[in-house]
């Protein structure tokens, strides 16, 4: 398959209840890259809440999505991510929980952060030569949020504004849901997912993934963190 964007996940264990809960929640299993059918669950239309973040599977993203540099291959980025992540420890703290982030939902981490915010960091910085620059249009569509300083240099120097100190560990759940319908969807989750998540949470592996033509991202390759 020939891939638009390569991007490097956090991608939950494929085997784990929560894990199966939750990608069927979203609708995608970027390992099979299939649709996968959404759980009843009686008043919620979970096709439209999750229509925004369905295609990048579930996941949470380390190096966002970025299309080859010139003169780069899948093959060489492959390689390098097999050596990135020889590299690096594994990585956990306390556990998930589920925060509202704006008017998204998503799972954000319970203890110390820290060695995922370095793992994160590392896998930006050290895998950067991979990355082609942003087009005018792409800079255009970062900017028009509006961003502060600090993410302003970040988007200019790594191509995209929330990393560094500005990322923050999540797995997104939603889009941009109404605010009248935050609570029904926060209390459906907190009964049927929160009670599944493990504690702690460890991340022992990187996910290469790319983006399909269609716009979907699919898993080419695990790398376990063996450093």
């Amino acid at each position: 398959m020939t891939f638009t964007r390569y991007a490097i996940y956090y991608a939950p264990p494929a085997d784990a209840e929560w894990s199966r809960f939750a990608a069927s929640w979203l609708g995608w299993d970027i390992k099979t890259g299939k649709r996968l059918p959404h759980p009843d669950m009686a008043g919620l239309d979970i096709d439209a809440i999750t229509e925004v973040p369905r295609k990048y599977g579930l996941h949470a993203t380390l190096k966002p999505p970025m299309r080859l540099a010139e003169g780069q291959t899948q093959a060489a980025l492959e390689i390098a991510c097999e050596a990135f992540a020889a590299s690096q420890k594994p990585v956990s703290f306390d556990g998930l929980h589920l925060a509202r982030l704006g008017r998204f939902l998503a799972l954000r981490p319970t203890g110390d952060q820290s060695s995922v915010n370095t793992l994160a960091a590392n896998c930006v910085t050290e895998l950067d030569r991979f990355r082609a620059p942003l087009s005018t249009a792409d800079l255009d569509r970062r900017r028009a949020a509006g961003l502060a300083p600090e993410q302003e240099e970040n988007l200019m120097r790594w191509g995209y504004p929330y990393v560094l100190s500005q990322f923050r560990f999540h797995i997104t759940l939603t889009g941009k849901l109404p605010k009248p319908e935050l609570p029904a969807v926060e209390a459906a989750l907190n009964k049927r997912l929160i009670p599944l998540l493990p504690a702690p949470l460890v991340i022992g592996d990187i996910a290469l993934t790319g983006e399909a033509p269609d716009g979907r991202f699919h898993l080419i390759h695990r790398y376990a963190l063996s450093g």
